[in-house]
């Protein structure tokens, strides 16, 4: 039997603990011989990174128990923190991060026993040493890697090389045991990349003010006698070209995923040379943005073909024939794949998921064209029909530009909304703010579409998956586009009749935090959102680009999201929502992690102090133990209750079930 009630409240079966249990997906999947090893995130065990296997037999085992926690800090969304190879006996040799001490470790699962040793030493100096994107070379008793290491207590003082640590545990107490691989300096590098034959490396890097989607150098280095790159020379890319990743072919050409056609495209590089060819020139997107060292978008084959994970948007797995230019697509239910992918023999192993499947690790057979689910094989953890049905939308906003979304509205076969009553709706903006909101299942979306609340996602301009057009849009406009081609998307819902124009709400984490306070507080946007629910946000520019205001991987984002302080400090402030606390009106939910090294706490006691006499209804929840996003079960449990609490509450709606979030006026 349906009943009938008003939107936001419903009752649903999709409760707070639920949506957290299921959050995250699995990540930096890789081969080691025979078997298929992966990261996967448990909420419920403190938010650790566990490291699964695959064994040949079809088994699934988590290789280290808990504490262990297998993920690192570098540039401090992490890198790769991992990579086995397979031995004759004995089984694989495992080497891995740990985030607790940030130390590399080596061990040996399969021998009865084994612990973990480590590999490098602690050091007090600031952040330490960090290790990340390693590849393991147990011929030569090493594994080479990226080492960022802290000079000074600031969380710029840093330099970060190539280098290699010795498998022998020599370097566990000793800094000068580990080997620097390359005298060429740069601000950022990614882990080396080893020719065919043995002799020659290549790997990514670039400097400030660029981020890694502005520009990057392909960097090619001769192997010499003792382990050290010589003869390095960029044979790729530059200040206005972005190179997200770099392989070597079996052939010894260089495979290369560049944007120098306003797309990346994968090219094959002539290592001695540079010359470039365009191996599939397509409007789409071969690679994205290159946040984390060791992320990966294609891998050679040894029969000459690629696997590629490309599209316009959405992103699918393909097999790229590189002499005729032809791409053919894996069959199944799986519309999104990360940005992680392995190959093995006449495999292919990416991170897959779809509309009405969480991601899970999918497995292509190249010989039959199957592809199946091997590993966090989805399940329906609740009945499909309270899972929202989304919409793939584009709508025009000012100067009649495209904006992307995605539309969840409101579903749950136990409900129906009054005769004529119009579904509340929560604008979400996604982090980055160079990223993209996939159309995926989400548990925490169904959490609130469920209850009767539509969510609309909002790839706004600046996002990738589009194109470098599309993301130069945000080249000195942030908190301006975004904060536009979100409302263009609210306020469209409402003309159209899908959402109530009253009831409109804004939410985003990181740089959508950014987003929902900018929107919050900009004249363009008065009387649009009821509240809002602004996550571990950026709210001060000045605060966050002074020293120490966040980590160095973004500390000079800014140069090209508002644009160069030296020339225009005036938008610094005037963009900022901490000095238009003033204009704030509409009741919201601040939630922050108070180990966030990325956007630190402190900008958010200063905003609520400058709000201070407003009046206005707001919460501010601070988590103890996390930090730029939240791992924790019980932590993402009560963000979620907080956020629909605020939400009834604003709607006039009753929440049942819920505790009642206390709104303090400032």
């Amino acid at each position: 039997m349906v009943s009938t009630a008003p939107y936001g409240a419903w009752q649903s079966p999709v409760d707070a603990e639920l949506a957290a249990s299921h959050g995250g997906r699995p990540d930096f999947v890789g081969t080691v011989g025979d078997e298929v090893w992966w990261l996967v995130p448990r909420p419920a065990e403190g938010g650790r990174s566990a490291l699964e296997r695959r064994r040949a037999d079809g088994g699934t085992t988590t290789v280290l128990p808990v504490p262990w926690d297998v993920r690192n800090r570098v540039m401090e969304y992490g890198g790769r923190p991992w990579a086995a190879v397979p031995r004759q006996s004995g089984g694989p040799l495992l080497v891995f991060t740990h985030f607790a001490d940030q130390r590399l470790y080596a061990v040996e699962p399969d021998v009865p026993h084994s612990e973990p040793r480590p590999l490098t030493p602690v050091s007090t100096v600031g952040g330490g040493l960090r290790w990340a994107d390693p590849v393991l070379l147990p011929e030569r008793g090493e594994v080479w890697c990226v080492l960022e290491e802290f000079t000074g207590k600031g969380p710029t003082e840093l330099r970060r090389v190539l280098a290699a640590v010795p498998l022998d545990g020599s370097a566990a107490e000793d800094r000068t045991a580990v080997r620097e691989l390359a005298d060429d300096r740069h601000r950022f590098v990614t882990g080396p990349r080893l020719s065919p034959d043995g002799r020659r490396a290549a790997w990514i890097a670039w400097d400030h003010p660029r981020m890694p989607w502005d520009g990057t150098e392909v960097k090619v280095g001769r192997i010499g006698p003792d382990g050290r790159f010589t003869d390095v020379r960029t044979v790729l890319g530059g200040p206005r070209e972005s190179v997200s990743q770099v392989e070597w072919a079996p052939d010894g050409s260089l495979l290369a995923a560049t944007d120098r056609t306003g797309w990346w495209n994968l090219h094959r590089v002539d290592p001695d040379t540079g010359a470039a060819v365009n191996l599939c020139a397509r409007q789409e997107e071969f690679a994205g943005p290159l946040w984390r060292p060791g992320a990966r978008w294609f891998a050679p084959l040894t029969n000459g073909l690629i696997a590629v994970v490309h599209g316009k948007g959405a992103a699918v797995l393909g097999i790229l024939d590189p002499t005729t230019g032809e791409v053919a697509d894996a069959a199944g239910p799986w519309t999104e794949w990360a940005s992680t992918l392995a190959v093995e023999g006449t495999r292919a192993v990416g991170v897959a998921a779809g509309s009405r499947r969480a991601y899970e690790v999918v497995e292509l057979d190249l010989c039959t064209g199957r592809a199946r689910a091997i590993g966090a094989v989805h399940s329906d953890a609740v009945g499909p029909a309270y899972c929202p049905e989304p919409v793939a939308r584009t709508f025009t906003g000012p100067d009649g530009r495209e904006v992307h979304a995605h539309l969840y509205p409101p579903r749950n076969p136990a409900y129906a909304a009054p005769e004529g009553e119009l579904p509340p709706y929560v604008i979400w903006a996604h982090g980055g703010p160079t990223s993209r909101s996939p159309l995926v299942l989400d548990l925490e979306v169904a959490y609130f579409t469920s209850r009767g609340i539509g969510v609309a996602e909002v790839n706004y301009g600046g996002s990738t998956g589009y194109g470098r057009a599309y993301r130069d849009r945000l080249r000195e406009q942030w908190g301006v586009v975004d904060v536009e081609d979100c409302a263009t998307v609210a306020r469209a819902l409402a003309a159209e009749g899908l959402a109530d124009g009253a009831r409109l709400a804004i939410r985003g984490g990181s740089a959508g935090g950014w987003t929902s306070a900018a929107s919050l507080t900009s004249p363009s946007c008065a009387g649009l959102y009821a509240c809002g629910t602004i996550l571990y946000p950026v709210l001060d520019l000045e605060g966050w680009t002074a020293e120490g205001g966040t980590h160095d991987f973004e500390s000079q984002y800014l140069e090209s999201l508002i644009g160069p302080s030296a020339e225009v400090p005036g938008r610094y402030r005037e963009r900022s929502p901490l000095h238009h606390a003033d204009r704030v009106t509409a009741p919201f939910v601040l939630l922050q992690g108070l180990e966030d090294p990325v956007c630190p706490p402190e900008q958010c006691d200063r905003f609520l102090a400058a709000l201070a006499g407003r009046g206005v209804p707001y919460a501010y929840l601070a988590y103890e133990g996390e930090g730029h996003g939240f791992r924790r079960k019980e932590t993402i449990v009560s963000a979620l209750r907080a956020e629909l609490s605020l939400y009834g509450q604003v709607f006039g709606v009753e929440v049942a079930g819920v505790p009642v979030l206390a709104l303090t006026k400032s």
